[in-house]
């Protein structure tokens, strides 16, 4: 763990965080997506994250949008940006500079965390590979997210989320058909690798404990997405049978997807057999009718099942039919845009929208973090999770004061 500096040398702290990484210093090199949300997921969990940029053009995101955000005095900034980059802080370094090379140096031999996301082989040309991290500082556990993996006949090859998507197999699961295949509406790729590579240093800390010893954790867009094939990787490996896009409506459960209904539609999931039999019984159905009685028939009967269910709901609409389906005990739901989800006050509840002061934007309202933390107290739990959040950081923001903590 590294000595905190002062939390007044920093006009963007108002008080020290706290969490289960408190304490713990992480080098964010990477840029884009895939490694910020992984470096943000470290920050919100109590790490300090500091964030090196290229002077002068910061990281890549920086300059995606529209949407941009323009304040009355000061430099444009992105929506992209501020969605991946909360709690840290920020230094402009130029890598090919000898001085600024010499404050990356410092700043590693106090870290216990390094991100990076260059292609493979980068960080060995500017002189940081993994042998000279690993004598500079032998307790350092380092994240590396590459596209495609670092070796193999295509590991030196870039990496976009969309490409990884389309070629680790998403795609031709999403869509309306096997003649539609359509991207996730996030980077899923980039996330899911975000997600893995922090889950990897969290487990490397925790050997770490053990060895006294860092290593270096890998994953790849590629990696992430295969991880996340579930049941449709196994039917191809065990089964033999090559998954593809069917739209709305789940391969495997029937009734399970999104049905019309008078001026709307309903999501709805009939995951046993007890549940398909409330269904029928609250809408008047046979639940044993011909290509009906099980999962697997209805599966093989999928379409008939859709036709059924939308005729019974038809003159229904969307909000007295989701309250007769509770009513049953049936999981059930609507399809919300982001608007309604960020004005929906089990949202609130959850912490997942925290207000931060922008240097430059003033008061911002951003997603939050998707865990919270709990522990035992005398009238039962208290929630530890972390309340204050640093908002996103204008570039080099925090330059001076790190700086100043290094000469220290």
């Amino acid at each position: 763990m590294h000595e905190e500096p002062p939390h007044e040398d920093s006009p963007r702290t108002s008080e020290a965080p706290h969490g289960p990484l408190a304490g713990l210093l992480a080098i964010d090199l990477t840029r884009a997506l895939a490694g910020p949300h992984a470096a943000m997921m470290l920050g919100d969990l109590g790490a300090r994250v500091i964030k090196v940029e290229n002077p002068g053009t910061g990281d890549d995101t920086r300059s995606w949008g529209p949407p941009f955000v323009q304040p009355e005095h000061g430099e444009q900034e992105s929506t992209y940006y501020l969605s991946t980059n909360r709690n840290k802080e920020s230094i402009t370094l130029d890598l090919k500079n000898d001085d600024d090379k010499a404050v990356l140096t410092e700043l590693l031999r106090r870290a216990d965390i390094l991100l990076e996301n260059f292609r493979p082989g980068t960080l060995d040309r500017l002189g940081f590979g993994t042998d000279v991290l690993a004598e500079l500082n032998p307790r350092l556990v380092t994240l590396a997210i590459s596209g495609f993996g670092h070796d193999g006949p295509e590991g030196g090859r870039a990496g976009y989320d969309q490409i990884a998507q389309g070629e680790a197999g998403l795609m031709s699961l999403t869509g309306s058909g096997p003649d539609d295949p359509q991207r996730v509406g996030v980077p899923i790729g980039d996330l899911l690798a975000g997600m893995y590579g922090a889950y990897g240093l969290l487990a490397a800390l925790l050997e770490r404990e053990r060895t006294g010893k860092g290593q270096v954790v890998r994953t790849s867009l590629l990696a992430a997405v295969v991880g996340v094939h579930a049941f449709q990787g196994t039917g191809w490996t065990v089964a033999g049978k090559v998954g593809h896009a069917q739209g709305n409506h789940h391969p495997s459960i029937a009734p399970y997807g999104l049905f019309r209904c008078a001026a709307g539609t309903v999501q709805l999931s009939c995951g046993s057999e007890g549940l398909w039999r409330r269904l029928c019984t609250e809408f008047d159905l046979d639940p044993t009718a011909s290509g009906m009685a099980t999962n697997s028939d209805r599966v093989g009967n999928r379409q008939a099942v859709i036709d059924l269910l939308e005729s019974a709901f038809a003159g229904i609409e969307s909000e007295p039919l989701l309250a007769r389906l509770a009513l049953a005990g049936i999981p059930a739901g609507k399809v919300r845009t982001l608007d309604q989800v960020y004005e929906w006050d089990q949202t609130a509840s959850q912490g997942l929208k925290i207000d931060v002061e922008h240097r430059t934007l003033g008061p911002l309202v951003l997603p939050g973090p998707p865990l919270r933390f709990f522990a035992p107290g005398p009238d039962g739990e208290i929630e530890t999770t972390r309340r204050s959040h640093l908002a996103p950081p204008t570039l080099g923001a925090d330059g001076e004061s790190i700086r100043t903590w290094l000469r220290s």
